[in-house]
């Protein structure tokens, strides 16, 4: 047992964690319980929060040094600026006063870290750095931690189909529906720079450090202003994220009991980006993940209702092009006039070196990212993410109380962003499936290309929950989501679009059929479900696969049964195939020239698949593979390679090889350019890219840099028999207990008790931590 005074406790408190780290708060108010969430937070994540919250108001500079100012300045290019009356009120009536307690909580950990009554995290000792306090505004004003939505998609597609055609697009992003080629009309006419995006990628880019960024001169700062792939700030002179999750109907389940499944995927990291706690407090008995920087959960259930969400792709964004006056680059043409940016200098801290102000620049559609006087051109990127009611999440407040599926539709009305899919289920029996987002009106275009800032293109208000499509006890028995298409069969994308770059459909499918096959019935076999590995587009890739092959290979691949296990050696062979010769090599087909290659990545395996199937027939005539011999001819050879590959890497003896011995999970610390030993990590790991339990990798290193960032499979009404798992562990400061416990548990695809009853928390708990009113 631990005593702790904390100032602005009303009344005692208790932090009991169990023995996978989850805290179980109990506090004697609401007020109290997201109080002490705030000091459990400062407690369990403190340099993981801090850091969030210096990245996300621009004051990295004054604690890392010049090489952070330029990030400082495109973070604050994106801050929510507007009126905090309709910003709170979006969150429902008490988020103002849940993220004062919420805040507060955090300060108060952080005084206990300044005091040395708690310890402070190695990270900050590393760096010579200390943690700042919070303002409740802080928790709702940034935004850049949201996941940005096509602005980025828009400016390459625009380059792309300028170097070659719509139809060659489709390998970078496939479009769903299919959109006219009339649409691209609507185009502003200038070619644009790859490059005009990259303060907005700046300012939605993670914390990175390295020692030159941490020793850049004051001189240097402007050079440490581009993102590479991998969202690293890296100097100018040197993947897809998606969910699943579903419930099913009392009758479709084995116990009469419904049951809800969450995993949302995002990229891995130690500390892991969620954060699982329990809150009760009278009135309130929450449990399930959120992120540790915001009050309140996500996905979870408050002992009525089960909830979780998935994103739902809409189209959030649109990149505006302006033309400016000739020898006055802030005025630009609007209508049938001009008019000027507004401008607003801002004053950035900066270690070693005097405080340096900066100007930022808007139009009325929002920041201004990028100019070329010369041209007389200047970028901004019109988001919802600035608007009132945006901040990531944060509708949580409403709907994680809610105990009614009318009620819970009802609370999504004032969800912004992001754009989500949500399930529901509860002890009354009722499921359902909910699209919530604030999504633009567009008239006259589908936010697909780099439009004029003129007047032409506005949008005319928001799409909302209650506009948007939802399902309720369907008579399937079941509503799931994973980022796939699924707006309704009448839905009409041309009077009202909503977005058309959704993820792969296989994950939704593969859902779907076992579901509708009566899967999932139990929380075994939704675990099973959610750690499903099975490989829907690699088979049909192996499927197409000619007699002419190499027989080896080719008799390897059809033997196997599609699950990308981590002893399977077909695995090993079919990924090894695909990633690194098959679609290599049909890229360099389609785009000989690397300046268009350089757009499509790896290529999107859905149209890759789809074009060795039949479809696309330009892209196929493109890449010279338009008729049958020609196809085959291109498999054969590539798997030939492929088997070459896998005999080299790993010896000339098949029944050797093992997928987990090139497939590796792996959670980067932030520091490790700086200081190695934090990472978590190697673990062997099955699944893949387009599996159901997605483990997505890049072809050079084959490590798992996305997939589940959290799981968890509620037993609705039987609540003790819920399971989650929290990779790498629950807590972020490297070295305790239960930093990287769950790691292991997770490459197997295992899961821990989520204890919720008094005796089940009780029976768990290793510790208690208890609190006292200072």
């Amino acid at each position: 047992m631990t005593d702790l005074t904390l100032p602005g406790l009303h009344a005692p408190a208790t932090i009991r964690i169990d023995r996978w780290g989850l805290p179980h708060i109990t506090a004697d108010s609401t007020r109290d319980a997201f109080f002490v969430q705030g000091f459990n937070a400062a407690r369990d994540r403190l340099w993981q929060i801090d850091l969030w919250r210096k990245r996300g108001l621009g004051l990295l500079a004054a604690d890392f040094g010049p090489g952070y100012l330029m990030q400082d300045r495109a973070a604050r290019l994106f801050l929510y600026r507007g009126d905090m009356g309709p910003e709170w009120a979006a969150y429902g009536p008490d988020a103002q006063d849940i993220c004062t307690a919420f805040a507060q909580g955090i300060n108060a950990g952080v005084d206990l870290v300044l005091a040395g009554t708690l310890p402070l995290p190695p990270e900050f000792a590393e760096l010579g750095t200390k943690p700042s306090h919070w303002a409740p505004e802080d928790v709702v004003r940034i935004r850049t931690h949201c996941l940005s939505r096509n602005a980025a998609s828009e400016l390459a597609r625009k380059i792309v189909q300028g170097l070659a055609d719509p139809e060659a697009d489709l390998m970078r992003a496939p479009l769903t529906p299919p959109v006219p080629d009339e649409e691209w009309a609507v185009a502003h006419p200038a070619d644009l720079p790859p490059d005009a995006l990259a303060v907005y990628e700046l300012a939605t880019a993670p914390v990175t450090f390295s020692p030159e960024r941490l020793n850049a001169r004051l001189e240097d700062a402007a050079l440490w202003s581009a993102v590479d792939p991998r969202k690293t700030v890296v100097a100018r002179e040197t993947p897809p994220e998606g969910s699943n999750n579903w419930a099913i109907a009392p009758d479709h389940t084995a116990t009469g009991r419904a049951i809800m499944a969450s995993d949302p995927h995002r990229a891995h990291a130690a500390p892991s980006l969620r954060y699982m706690v329990h809150l009760t407090a009278p009135g309130l008995d929450l449990i399930g993940a959120g992120e540790p920087s915001s009050p309140g959960i996500m996905a979870g259930h408050n002992g009525t209702a089960a909830f979780s969400l998935t994103i739902f792709v809409a189209d959030q964004e649109d990149v505006m092009v302006y033309d400016t006056l000739p020898g006055d680059p802030i005025r630009y043409r609007h209508e049938d006039g001009d008019e000027s940016m507004t401008r607003v200098d801002e004053v950035f801290a900066v270690k070693g070196a005097p405080d340096q102000t900066l100007p930022l620049w808007f139009t009325r559609h929002g920041p201004v990212v990028w100019q070329d006087s010369a041209r007389n051109l200047a970028l901004a990127v019109r988001t919802v993410f600035t608007d009132p009611g945006s901040a990531p999440y944060m509708a949580s407040l409403k709907s994680m109380r809610t105990t009614d599926l009318g009620g819970f539709r009802d609370a999504l009305r004032t969800w912004g962003a992001p754009s989500v899919n949500m399930v529901y289920a509860d002890t009354g029996g009722d499921i359902g499936w909910q699209a919530a987002a604030y999504v633009p009106r567009r008239t006259g275009w589908r936010g697909l290309t780099p439009v004029a800032g003129d007047g032409r293109f506005e949008w005319a208000g928001y799409m909302t929950a209650a506009d948007l499509p939802g399902v309720e006890n369907p008579d399937t028995g079941f509503v799931q989501s994973a980022n796939e298409m699924n707006l309704p069969a009448y839905w009409d994308h041309d009077a009202a679009p909503v977005g058309f770059e959704w993820l792969e459909d296989n994950r939704a499918k593969r859902i779907t059929d076992v579901l509708g096959a009566g899967g999932g019935h139990d929380v075994a076999s939704t675990c099973a479900l959610q750690t499903d590995t099975f490989s829907d587009y690699v088979t049909r890739l192996v499927a197409l696969i000619p007699e002419s092959a190499p027989a080896a290979a080719r008799d390897l691949l059809r033997g196997w049964d599609g699950h990308a296990t981590t002893d399977s050696a077909a695995t090993l062979l079919a990924e090894l195939w695909v990633s690194c010769h098959l679609r290599p090599a049909l890229l360099e087909r389609i785009a000989p020239d690397m300046g268009l290659r350089r757009f499509f990545g790896a290529g999107s395996i859905a149209t890759t698949v789809r074009m060795l199937e039949g479809a696309h027939p330009g892209l196929a005539a493109r890449a010279g593979l338009d008729d049958d011999a020609a196809r085959a001819a291109v498999l054969s050879q590539t798997l030939e390679a492929a088997w070459a590959d896998a005999n080299a890497r790993f010896g000339d003896d098949p029944a050797q090889w093992r997928w987990g011995d090139l497939h590796k999970g792996y959670f980067d610390h932030a520091l490790t350019p700086v200081r190695p030993g934090f990472d978590v990590g190697p673990f062997d790991k099955g699944g893949s890219s387009s599996t159901v339990m997605m483990a997505h990798y890049e072809a050079s290193d084959f490590r798992v840099r996305n997939g589940a960032s959290v799981r968890m499979v509620v037993d609705v009404g039987a609540w003790d028999n819920s399971v989650w798992i929290n990779a790498p562990g629950q807590s972020g400061v490297p070295g305790t207990a239960h930093y990287d416990d769950l790691a292991p548990l997770w490459a197997r695809g295992d899961y821990v008790p989520m204890c919720y009853s008094e005796e089940a928390v009780a029976a768990a708990t290793v510790s208690t931590i208890s609190l006292l009113p200072g």
